[in-house]
């Protein structure tokens, strides 16, 4: 009798204390914030990218859907798999790329394109070609590399202040605060500000959002062997080194080191199967992904994940109302999302420096790399992200073998 009065009572005490870890604001909050700052910060490029193979609204319709459903396939899948906070984005330098790129480019070649660029993402990840280069790269690289992508986002909340002072400066102040008095909660504090600032003054009114779901229009690929170098070539490597590298470096510098081939596999199939209604390419996000990563998310670095997840749900519902929820992320005002995103990135990279600098034997190098990343240089039409792994190795070489 005594024996089961014991086991009653522990089984009351574990569900006294039990708390879903799903069930906690702050990831939820990361999520929606990587999200929102992920849409505002390059949704527009992609609508470029897509008129420029003649897409009318429909197909541009379809291409938001489609790359909303990927990555939050994607994400969850990943995120549950490996219980790491691992986030996928769509290929923002890519985009760019092909808003001149496919100028006069007929959109089934553009598809085309897609197809083969997820090809070779897929290629990559099954040879483990990726995963090798990555595992030789010094960690203090890495991480300058990732403060050199982060830091121009950090500068923005200052450069705002021109643009925006009062509110910008307001935001500022109470990140300050928040970070003194409740560390926990500083962002989902500073995003309620966003919400209550652009509301009160600056008109925004998400219930004039008209939502409607999104129609996926086919486009039967065709294969172009000059589009496919011209196209696909260029939309692979500046996605491997642009987006996949600076990816695993958020990673990386957080303490997560999930197997990195079966993820490039798993993006590389992902555009390749649903490259058809308009998606161009799914990597590893960086930025985003530093802001789920980060402890603002979660002091737990074992529980983090759900941030993801909970990005991958709205992702989610950004592809099955695609139009609309654009729409309503891009009515936060320009100012206010690039001051959000920056103190959201504050934390990440000050961590970073700090890693990057520690050895004084890799410090030059790691500077080097930081520079020529920040200096966002692009050459041969790839960001500067890679541009900063290539000046970095070379002086660890250097100076490595002089010593």
């Amino acid at each position: 009798m005594y024996d089961y009065a014991v086991r009653f009572h522990v089984v009351i005490v574990n569900a006294q204390s039990y708390r879903p870890e799903f069930l906690t604001v702050t990831a939820f909050v990361a999520g929606f914030v990587a999200v929102l700052v992920g849409y505002t910060g390059s949704a527009a490029i992609i609508f470029q990218a897509a008129s420029s193979a003649g897409a009318n609204e429909a197909q541009i319709a379809s291409w938001m859907g489609a790359l909303g459903v990927a990555m939050g396939l994607t994400t969850i899948g990943l995120s549950l798999k490996y219980k790491m906070p691992i986030l996928t984005a769509w290929s923002t330098p890519g985009a760019a790329i092909l808003v001149t790129a496919l100028s006069g480019v007929a959109m089934s070649d553009a598809i085309g394109a897609f197809v083969f660029c997820g090809a070779l993402i897929a290629l990559t990840g099954i040879t483990g070609i990726f995963q090798n280069v990555m595992d030789r790269l010094p960690t203090s690289l890495a991480t300058a590399l990732l403060a050199g992508v982060l830091a121009r986002f950090g500068m923005d909340v200052f450069v705002q202040m021109e643009k925006d002072f009062v509110i910008v400066l307001t935001l500022f102040v109470l990140y300050l605060i928040g970070k003194r008095a409740f560390p926990r909660f500083v962002m989902i504090a500073v995003f309620a500000a966003v919400i209550l600032i652009a509301g009160l003054f600056r008109g925004f009114h998400p219930e004039q959002v008209i939502w409607q779901i999104t129609q996926p229009v086919w486009t039967t690929p065709s294969f172009d062997l000059g589009v496919m170098l011209s196209v696909g070539v260029p939309l692979y490597i500046v996605t491997m080194a642009s987006q996949n590298a600076p990816g695993v470096a958020v990673l990386h510098t957080h303490g997560y080191r999930p197997p990195l081939s079966p993820i490039m596999t798993s993006t590389g199939l992902s555009t390749l199967l649903l490259a058809p209604f308009g998606c161009f390419a799914i990597n590893l996000a960086a930025i985003t992904a530093a802001i789920c990563a980060s402890d603002n998310s979660h002091p737990d670095p074992n529980r983090r994940y759900w941030s993801t997840i909970s990005a991958g749900l709205f992702y989610l519902l950004t592809g099955i109302f695609a139009v609309s929820v654009v729409s309503l992320f891009v009515a936060f005002p320009e100012s206010m999302v690039l001051a959000l995103a920056g103190l959201a990135l504050f934390s990440t990279i000050a961590g970073s420096l700090q890693h990057a600098m520690q050895d004084k034997h890799r410090r030059e190098p790691a500077l080097i790399t930081f520079l020529v990343t920040l200096s966002g240089v692009t050459l041969f039409g790839v960001g500067s992200a890679f541009w900063g792994l290539i000046a970095g190795a070379i002086s660890l070489g250097i100076l490595t073998k002089s010593r």
